[in-house]
């Protein structure tokens, strides 16, 4: 089964015309996403279904920011929102129909109920439904779908019944490398402990683009000895950085000079991952500049 990434798990139920919206968290997201709320009329009455909220931009990528910025959204607010930036709901399982619980049921079971279910309501937008398939040509092609932001391939048990989260399911990702000069750091230059990276834009801006995971202690006393405390006029001067999706706690960073390119890991779209070192380039200038946004 193809995964999406860059989306928000979500949960959605029809019951005698009210509709529930949640998170995996149980989080109410109905009135953030009143087109998919709506959407629901579309669905057989007593019906459940667990999939993944997405945003798609002009350019067909995921556009994860848009997203989050709809959930503070309410009212009059969220419903201008939903016509700027529509969000779609890619269902991949069916947790109840027409009033039976189909939990218990196989997952190919399920499948084709929920394929049905697809086909002879003749489901439109916002509802997509999410690949499934049992071939490997089939999957191998998916994993090239990486620039569209997908992030891999979940794989289920056809005889396995329905479980409320990943347990029990294998996770195969799509991984990246890529190149990023570091900014900043957390933690101390002598003992840093996360490395915040960035790259130059199109019109030469020194912009952000993620942060590693924690270092090991090895490797953070080797990038201990590569860096250099940010000068005055570093690009980052006065800037604040997140420490999550989310989260209005603020990082306490030290700026560094732009001199040391890293190559990372990441997960397609997600939060580059602990670096696989190689020596510092002559220039930071030879890392890829950020493409320029659409017109």
């Amino acid at each position: 089964m193809g995964r999406i990434s860059d989306g928000f798990r979500a949960l959605i139920s029809l019951d005698a015309g009210q509709v529930v919206l949640r998170s995996s968290r149980g989080t109410e997201m109905g009135p953030s996403f009143p087109e998919v709320a709506g959407g629901a009329v579309q669905l057989p009455d007593a019906t459940a279904l667990d999939g993944e909220l997405v945003v798609w931009d002009a350019a067909g990528r995921l556009a994860f920011e848009r997203l989050q910025n709809r959930l503070a959204r309410r009212g009059a607010g969220a419903a201008l929102a939903a016509q700027e930036w529509p969000a779609h709901f890619v269902a991949f399982d069916l947790l109840r129909l027409s009033g039976t619980d189909t939990t218990s049921w196989t997952y190919r079971r399920r499948r084709a109920a929920l394929e049905s279910v697809f086909a002879a309501r003749r489901l439109s937008a916002p509802w997509t439904l999410c690949p499934s398939t049992t071939e490997a040509d089939v999957v191998r092609k998916w994993l090239t779908w990486a620039s569209v932001g997908m992030e891999g391939v979940l794989f289920k048990r056809l005889d396995g019944a329905y479980k409320p989260s990943v347990r029990g399911w294998q996770k195969y990702k799509v991984r990246e490398t890529s190149e990023a000069i570091v900014g900043a750091v957390t933690g101390s230059l002598a003992a840093p402990g996360t490395l915040l990276l960035g790259r130059y834009d199109a019109e030469g801006r020194f912009q952000y683009v993620g942060r590693t995971t924690t270092l090991a202690q090895a490797a953070g006393a080797v990038v201990a000895g590569l860096l250099a405390r940010g000068r005055r006029g570093h690009p980052w001067t006065g800037w604040s950085f997140s420490a999550g999706w989310g989260s209005q706690e603020k990082l306490n960073v030290t700026l560094v000079e732009q001199e040391l390119v890293v190559e990372v890991g990441v997960d397609v779209v997600a939060t580059p991952h602990t670096p696989a070192w190689r020596p510092p380039r002559p220039s930071p200038c030879d890392v890829p500049r950020l493409p320029s946004p659409p017109d």
